[in-house]
């Protein structure tokens, strides 16, 4: 059994090395843990500090991508270099490395598929307390949208099974940990959760600029998310909003109409024509995007499938570069991926 600690970097050449430090080089259950950064696009010396820290495997962006594009990046690595189990955790030693045992226990024991550490955000002392209630808040609302039991649902703590790893498609811009809790729960992913612990906080977040953005991302994320799983719920709904509020005009010219006043309130008549119209149009789109979504469902179905030929080819990981050591896996950036394929190539001809 092989584990493989990734974590989605962007400039820590300052935090990085307390991060490495804390991580395990043995957890119960495993006989291999190997640590595997993903440079996204950083321009200090990320990946330097990475290498003099010990890291295994390095997978480097280009340029910056963003932290969900990271995520997948790094999952596909972890993959294609044989992980049985993939945990994932931050570069700003948030979360306590110490409990990564803990983290995949479920999974080593078979009652889970992805599991998600709990902070208990409401005992982080540096959280403000609006921020602990938008916490909970949002965390209710994605348990709702995802019919999951995930308490921190923020949490980018967390461990996947290869069956889990495989299944996961993120297509956000933004951040990941949302939608793939909803995903999980769409698909025939197995989710628990369990208490873990926080580190002093050492800097300030990147993704969320103010309080006010925060919580604007979040909702949106949410919004999107469920409704690409659930679109003919969610339009329905709206459709049945908007033909109720049709029937408040179309009341009141009715009122009017009865007591001889209907002529001087046709303009209740339209507006309740224009409110229906628009329900039913709403409606359409709905029953569009549940056809839609049964595209998707089938897109997912064939990304598995690619992933797991892929898998079973032994094709190499994207972006890749060995970290500290040789690792016997050849690099896929630069000149020397160039001269590998081209060594390749004239293998096969051969």
């Amino acid at each position: 059994m092989k584990l493989i600690i990734q974590i989605p970097c962007y400039n820590e050449e300052q935090q990085l090395p307390a991060t490495l430090a804390d991580l395990p080089r043995e957890v119960p259950g495993f006989d291999t843990v190997e640590w595997l950064i993903i440079d996204d696009g950083s321009v200090d010396r990320t990946i330097d500090v990475a290498r003099e820290g010990g890291v295994d495997h390095v997978v480097k962006l280009t340029n910056n991508k963003g932290l969900a594009a990271g995520f997948q990046a790094g999952l596909d690595a972890c993959l294609k270099l044989g992980a049985d189990v993939i945990v994932n955790t931050d570069a700003d030693n948030q979360y306590s490395a110490k409990d990564i045992p803990k983290l995949v226990e479920p999974i080593v024991a078979g009652r889970a598929d992805m599991v998600v550490g709990d902070r208990e955000t409401d005992k982080i002392e540096h959280f403000s307390p609006l921020k602990k209630r938008l916490q909970s808040l949002g965390s209710w609302v994605v348990r709702q949208a995802s019919d999951t039991d995930v308490p921190d649902t923020t949490s980018g703590f967390r461990a996947y099974n290869r069956e889990a790893a495989i299944q996961m498609a993120v297509v956000s811009k933004y951040t990941y940990t949302l939608e793939t809790i909803i995903q999980a729960g769409k698909l025939l992913v197995a989710t628990d959760h369990v208490a873990i612990g926080t580190n002093p906080k050492t800097r300030e977040s990147r993704l969320f600029p103010s309080m006010g953005s925060y919580v604007r991302r979040n909702a949106v994320a949410i919004s999107r998310i469920y409704t690409q799983y659930e679109p003919l719920k969610v339009f329905l709904r709206l459709a049945a909003v908007l033909a109720l509020l049709a029937l408040v005009p179309w009341v009141r010219f009715f009122v009017a109409y009865v007591q001889g006043d209907g002529a001087g309130h046709v303009q209740s008549l339209i507006f309740g024509a224009v409110l229906f119209n628009a329900a039913v149009v709403v409606a359409t789109l709905g029953v569009l995007g549940d056809l839609l979504y049964a595209q998707r469902i089938m897109s997912q179905r064939i990304f598995e499938r690619v992933r797991r030929i892929e898998l079973q080819l032994g094709v190499p990981p994207s972006h890749y570069e060995p970290g500290a050591k040789d690792t016997g896996q050849p690099p896929t950036t630069g000149a020397r991926a160039g001269s590998q394929r081209t060594g390749d190539h004239e293998a096969i001809k051969l």
